[in-house]
Formats: structure tokens, sequence, C-alpha cells
């Protein structure tokens, strides 16, 4: 007689198991500890063998599909699903392979598609990236990827994120007009395709097929800053009302025009003032070499200021709320703002600028534009020459710096004309 959820509830335990069967080679084995289990009988090649099946499981009331299938996952079978089960047994048996061979196989090609996700994937191959990559291009790739990709493809098995996918995903990036990162967001996920190829885990790359579904907006470039907007910028700095460091940071842009992000984590270990060095490490720079600033006198004077202030802490502009890490990237832009430099009804001019500004200007004083590329650390494609350089250069470097602080104080008290460079270092 066919087993009923009424039978098998009102069945007690004994004190040796109790077998209900059902038919077709399944029943249910009741252990003295109360235990309800599936049992399947069948024969290969002549001989009996057992299935364990799994746990009896009532149907809950208002169970969901995706609750019902983490239950199925765990082992539980009410006796419907154990019923429509031995379906499935069966056709196995019959082809000669074993419920408990298919089931364990079954595990082990889930386990591995769940390791080969695309979010795991990408972990992966960002695992493997990192070392190459400066801190803070680091945090832009795991949030974005965190924030805008893994919530709608993160799960999938990586075989099954298609173009489609990554389409969407763009697409919605860029509806909130952030068309840039979208641009980005493909790159990485067609640099995550190719890794995924390369250790044999995906086929092809379908992100390759989205170059230029997206439009990338126009690049603008950072405005510098004219001579007599420089004056203005020194006499503003001088009677700006916020806090001392951050004056001090500003004034260090416009001498050394380093990059926003190299001077923000700047630390004191960096800072030789007696040879009036700063010898910034290559893991903090964009091209991942070393890089050396020659300070000015005026640079100099104000990093023994600094260090009155901030002195005592690894950073020399330190997050006033949390010292540990370093100054914010909004903070030098906030202050510009302020003075009216940036911001709306302003000349639109930002932190990054003071490299524009230095260049344009130390150009037109007639220094050797590969002096000039040295010193904003735009990197030498030829290795040996780029090794060369950076010694040849250097004391012409270290005068060009000098020149170019005295100018700018020059500038600052009307004295617009610009003294020509010593044929000797030209």
């Amino acid at each position: 007689m066919p087993l009923t959820d009424a039978k098998i509830r009102n069945t007690k335990p004994g004190e040796k198991p109790i077998k209900l069967t059902d038919a077709a080679g399944l029943y249910m084995e009741v252990r003295p500890t109360g235990a309800k289990l599936w049992r399947y009988r069948y024969r290969i090649a002549g001989k009996e063998n057992v299935f364990a099946a799994g746990e009896y499981a009532q149907a809950p009331s208002g169970e969901t599909e995706d609750q019902a299938d983490l239950r199925r996952q765990s082992g539980k079978l009410t006796l419907a699903e154990a019923k429509r089960k031995r379906h499935e047994w069966r056709a196995l048996v019959k082809q000669g392979i074993h419920p408990a061979h298919h089931r364990k196989a079954e595990r082990l090609a889930n386990h591995a598609k769940n390791a080969n996700t695309f979010e795991a994937v990408a972990r992966e191959w960002i695992a493997k990236k990192k070392p190459g990559w400066t801190a803070y291009y680091l945090r832009q790739v795991e949030r974005f990827l965190e924030s805008d990709v893994f919530p709608y493809v993160g799960n999938l098995p990586i075989r099954n994120v298609t173009a489609a996918h990554l389409l969407e995903i763009m697409r919605r990036v860029e509806g909130r007009g952030a068309e840039t990162m979208a641009v980005l967001l493909r790159q990485w996920a067609s640099a995550i395709f190719r890794y995924a190829v390369a250790t044999l885990r995906a086929d092809s790359d379908p992100a390759a097929a989205l170059k230029g579904a997206i439009h990338r907006p126009k690049v603008k470039h950072h405005k510098p800053l004219s001579r007599d907007q420089i004056a203005d910028f020194v006499k503003a700095l001088e009677s700006y009302g916020g806090y001392r460091t951050t004056v001090i940071a500003l004034r260090l842009m416009l001498l050394t025009f380093v990059r926003t992000v190299e001077l923000r984590a700047a630390q004191w270990e960096e800072i030789d003032l007696e040879r009036a060095e700063w010898r910034i490490p290559a893991e903090r720079m964009k091209k991942r070499e070393p890089h050396l600033v020659p300070l000015s006198q005026q640079a100099v004077e104000l990093l023994e200021e600094l260090h009155t202030f901030t002195g005592g802490r690894a950073f020399l502009f330190p997050n006033y709320r949390n010292p540990k890490t370093c100054m914010t990237p909004t903070t030098l832009n906030r202050a510009l703002e302020r003075m009216g430099f940036n911001g709306k009804d302003s000349i639109g001019f930002s932190a990054h600028g003071f490299r524009a500004t230095a260049s344009t200007i130390l150009n037109e004083m007639g220094y050797r534009p590969d002096v000039i590329e040295r010193q904003l650390a735009h990197a030498e494609r030829n290795k040996v020459r780029a090794s060369y350089n950076q010694a040849e250069y250097l004391e012409e470097r270290r005068a060009m710096m000098q020149q170019w602080a005295d100018l700018t104080d020059e500038l600052a008290k009307g004295d617009s004309k610009v003294k020509p460079i010593k044929r000797e270092l030209a």
C-alpha cells in the first residue's frame, strides 16, 4: 500500500528500525532515534544495492521555491518529492549508474561551478593584479565591481555570464551619468574574462564585443593657471582662513607639481630636509617607479614648518578625523573652491591643474621637455634611457625647481618678468 504523510507521522520509533514500504523500491526507515530516512533499493548487474536518499520532511506551509531548493540541497525530501525522485533514480539504474555516484558527481560539479562564479574569478584576478596597482586604483576596482557588477552577475558561473548581462550593467551605470565608469567596467570585465580563459574556466571574452557600446565623454584636461592667476592664487592662499596644514599642502602642490595623491599620502620617512629631497617609493607612484623631487628652499621652509604640526605622525598630512589615514581627496579642491578657484562661477581650476601650470610655464621658460617630463614623473618607454636620464637631469631639475619657486614668489609680488635659465643648465 502506498505511503502517506499521515502514516509516516503516526509511526513511532521502536527498539529496532521500522521499514515503511511505498513501491518500486522506495521505502522509509524509521530509526530508534526518531530519524525518518528515505531509502531506495535497486539492482545493477544482479547485485542488490540500497541508496540512502535523504531525510523525510513535511512540506511547510507557505514555503517559497527558493526555500524548497535550499531544503532539498540539504537532503530533506517530502513524500511527493521522494516519489518524483524515484523516477530519476530508476532511469539512472537502467543506464547502469548508481544514484549515489550520480549525486556525488553532481555535488562536485556544483562545487566547481560555485568556485568559478564571476565574483570568485574576479577576486582571484584582483589578487593577482593588486601587487602592481596603487592602493587608490585597487579600491576603485573593488568598490565599483562590488556595487555595480557583483550584485547582478557575481553568483553566476562565469561561463554563463553573457554580453547581454554586461551590456545591461554598463547601460545602468551610463544611465546615472557615469559614462567613464561604464567604459572602465567593460575593460575590467574583459580582463577578468581573459584571465578566466587563460585558466580554462571560460571559452571566450563576451566583454570584447561591447567595445564602443558606451560613448566615452571627451576628456577634460586640467586647466592651468596663467601668471596673473598664480599671483592671485598665492595672495588668496595667504589670506585663507582654513587649516594651516591645508595652506601648506596647496603651496607645496604649486612648488612640487606632484600628483595630488602623491602629496596627500606623503610620509615623513620619504623627506630628507638636509639633502632637500623627497623620494617617493614606487608603490605610491602611478607608473610604479620611484620618483625623486628636488626641493626648493621655499619648499624646505614649508616642510620645516609643517613638521611642527605633524612631525609626530607618519603622514605629512594626516586626516583630522582619523590621523592613521591621510588627507581626503576632496580637501584640496574644497579649499580651492572656498578661495574662488574651483566650483561654479570660477575659473574651473582643480588641484591636479598645478601640473599643467608648471609644465606650460616651464616650457615657455626654455627648459628642455625631457627634463620637465622627468620631473612630472611621466614614464620613459625605454627603461635603460629612463634610468640614464634620471641621473643625467638631476642637477638641471634642482635648478629648475628652485627657479620655479622663485618665479612664483616674484609673481606674487607683482614682478611678471621671467628670468632666463642659465645657459650651462640649458
